[in-house]
């Protein structure tokens, strides 16, 4: 190698000088005549001399011929005195002198030029090409970043709202902390660490927590970054990300969105080496053991762990499943506690009222809130963020802004308001319904109007007569415009949708139909193949289909005839609360309870 180095810088240096030595001959040609100094001086007294330039070592100028033609001409100088005052006495126009120009002077002129053209040359030629071949040559190079945490240090006290996922974390951070502990007992710790729910509730956040707590180097990527149009690129860049990590040993490696790389093999398109599968055999082959990864960790993340690969999910690659659920009352409440750390907050703010009104809200939802609560403080020019905005910002995060410039008709609104009124009075006739919150007609997102209810707690389980209940509210805006107008309009398109789907899981899932009986009849969650999946029908036959579907409709029908039958009973309250909706445009829950207990009594 130290050769070929030798050898091209001796190639360099001779292209260098031998560029020197044309430079010197090319670059003037031979127009000057040389003439002795006597014919200068000659030419001089005869008056056909009309420019000079002298020179210590050069005279040069220009002289005219018998025919007036303009000729060049040099001569080597004699020591003459008198010389400028031969050029003033003959009348010459133009004489002025010249820098003596040794051979030193011209090499470093001409070299300036010439580190010009080299410099210019290796700037849009030479580096261009270094480039290209850099990136060729890297284009198996992982794409991973590495976190410095020392900056800013993720713990887990920045996490919150998983404990249980943070103490089943927490033996892998003493495990990177202090691996001899655990190694002399001859027990091997977890190679891999899989966090799967659902997104935003704090899967990424958590590694770096690991990474933070235990105070190693945090190799973060992408399972997208591995997987180019290139054959064999995703498996080098699965090997060189391990092979960092093996050298700032022990490590935490975080791969994101595993499920880019770690589906199924052979998902029935294309053949059984296709990129991706090339790029999940590296993987598994990382992971367990033709090599031993001395104090590296592979934590991976994923929305849907029914899609991995079942390789990898065997003891010895990825140990651990780690679930992230979307965090209950106590949890959203330390989270809210977390992301308020850096905002201004009135002293009467209570985060667990807040947490209240948030159920099933991730950890990104909530830091969205805070957020949101932020900016609508400052837009009002407030000092500190009140609950007002908190309970602004949580309609924000469900329904979307308020379209204030969406200006409906008369007519419309009216409509509107009788929609949302029957949502609003099936929910307070019915038993077990979660509470109204609030009613508004004011359009947020796609929604003309919203019928906010809130569970006073979070709920794991749910029977058959809420579902019930809840089909019978989602319809019960189809059936107060119905009952006052006689008329139905599209404004129950997303209600229809909610509850064809909520009757239909009764039937095929939760087994709540007795015609149908106690059947899943749901297809498992699993990758389709090709020839197998498409070309079968359903699990179940036509007659059972048909019976789902009659069922269905059953269930719906009756949901909507339990509506309509309170509505047309308390027909004077519906009125009224359309009435005050219509005028107020909102109405808190205390409103929409004082407005039934007067028509009640």
């Amino acid at each position: 190698m130290e050769n070929k180095n030798i050898k091209q810088l001796g190639l360099w240096v001779l292209a260098f000088f031998l560029l020197i030595f044309l430079f010197q001959n090319l670059k003037q040609p031979v127009i000057e005549s040389e003439i002795p100094y006597s014919t200068f001086k000659s030419k001089l007294r005869s008056g056909q001399i009309s420019q000079v330039r002298v020179r210590p070592d050069l005279i040069r100028g220009e002289y005219k011929d018998e025919n007036g033609k303009t000729l060049r001409f040099r001569t080597l100088p004699l020591p003459d005195p008198k010389l400028v005052e031969y050029l003033e006495t003959y009348k010459v126009q133009n004489f002025q002198g010249e820098p003596d120009r040794s051979w030193l002077t011209s090499l470093i002129v001409n070299l300036g030029w010439i580190l010009l053209f080299f410099g210019l040359w290796w700037l849009f030629v030479i580096r261009q090409v270094q480039i290209g071949g850099k990136q060729a040559l890297s284009f198996g190079r992982s794409r991973a970043k590495i976190v410095d945490e020392k900056r800013k240090k993720t713990t887990f006290a920045d996490v919150a709202g998983c404990e249980e996922s943070k103490e089943e974390l927490q033996e892998i951070v003493e495990f990177l902390k202090s691996p001899d502990r655990f190694q002399k007992l001859g027990g091997k710790m977890p190679r891999g660490v899989l966090l799967f729910g659902p997104p935003g509730t704090g899967k990424t956040l958590l590694a770096r927590a690991v990474a933070g707590e235990a105070g190693v180097p945090f190799f973060s990527a992408s399972a997208s970054e591995f997987v180019e149009m290139f054959v064999g690129v995703g498996a080098s860049r699965v090997r060189d990300l391990f092979d960092q990590a093996k050298k700032a040993a022990p490590a935490l490696i975080f791969v994101d969105e595993l499920d880019a790389v770690g589906r199924h093999r052979f998902a029935g398109i294309g053949g059984g080496h296709d990129e991706r599968e090339q790029t999940l055999n590296q993987l598994l082959i990382e992971l367990d053991g033709f090599e031993q990864s001395q104090g590296i960790v592979l934590i991976a993340a994923t929305n849907r762990p029914d899609v991995i690969d079942p390789a990898l999910l065997r003891p010895g690659r990825f140990d651990r499943q780690i679930h992230v659920p979307i965090p209950h009352l106590k949890g959203r409440e330390e989270i809210l506690k977390v992301h308020a750390r850096n905002v201004k907050m009135a002293v009467n703010v209570d985060m667990s009222v807040i947490a209240r009104r948030t159920p099933g809200f991730s950890g990104a939802d909530l830091a969205n809130v805070i957020n949101e609560a932020a900016l609508l403080a400052a837009r009002r020019n407030k000092e500190q963020v009140e609950t007002i905005e908190l309970e602004e910002s949580i309609e924000r995060v469900m329904a979307g802004p308020q379209k204030k410039s969406s200006l409906m008709s008369e007519k419309e609104k009216r409509v509107v308001a009788y929609h949302e009124s029957g949502h609003t009075l099936v929910a307070k006739l019915l038993p077990n319904t979660d509470p109204v919150h609030k009613v508004s007609i004011v359009s947020r997102g796609h929604a003309l109007g919203y019928t906010l209810q809130l569970p006073t707690e979070d709920k794991y389980l749910t029977s058959r007569s809420e579902i019930l209940n809840r089909l019978a509210v989602l319809l019960g805006g189809r059936c107060a415009e119905e009952l006052t107008f006689n008329e139905i309009t599209t404004g129950a398109a997303d209600d229809l949708a909610k509850a064809s789907s909520y009757a239909l899981k009764m039937v095929t899932e939760f087994g709540m139909s007795d015609k149908v009986g106690p059947l899943s009849l749901k297809k498992p969650d699993q990758e389709v193949f090709l020839g197998r999946d498409l070309a079968q029908k359903g699990g179940y036959s036509e007659r059972t289909a048909q019976l789902v579907d009659e069922e269905v409709k059953r269930i719906v029908l009756e949901a909507q005839n339990k509506a309509r039958e309170l509505l047309t009973k308390h027909r004077k309250i519906l009125n009224e609360l359309a009435a005050k909706l219509f005028d107020r445009e909102v109405l808190s829950g205390e409103d929409i309870d004082a407005i039934l207990q007067a028509g009640l009594a």
